[in-house]
């Protein structure tokens, strides 16, 4: 790598380890327990967990009399 693409490579780089040095760390047992948290108080607007009372995909039938 030499150039003009090594060095935008570099900015890239001093941008990404700005941006994360602004971050908080957040312990792994907070983040589990606040993503726990999460799943159990949205788990009845989840239709994965709580089904689907019918197809919205679905074709609609049409139905004629004769």
């Amino acid at each position: 790598m030499s150039g003009p693409s090594s060095v935008a490579a570099v900015k890239k780089v001093i941008q990404q380890a700005r941006l994360e040095a602004g971050l908080n760390p957040v312990k792994v047992s907070q983040a589990a327990a606040d993503l726990k948290e999460f799943c159990l108080q949205n788990a009845q607007h989840n239709p994965l967990l709580t089904g689907v009372s019918s197809n919205p995909f679905r074709p609609q039938k049409v139905c004629f009399v004769l």
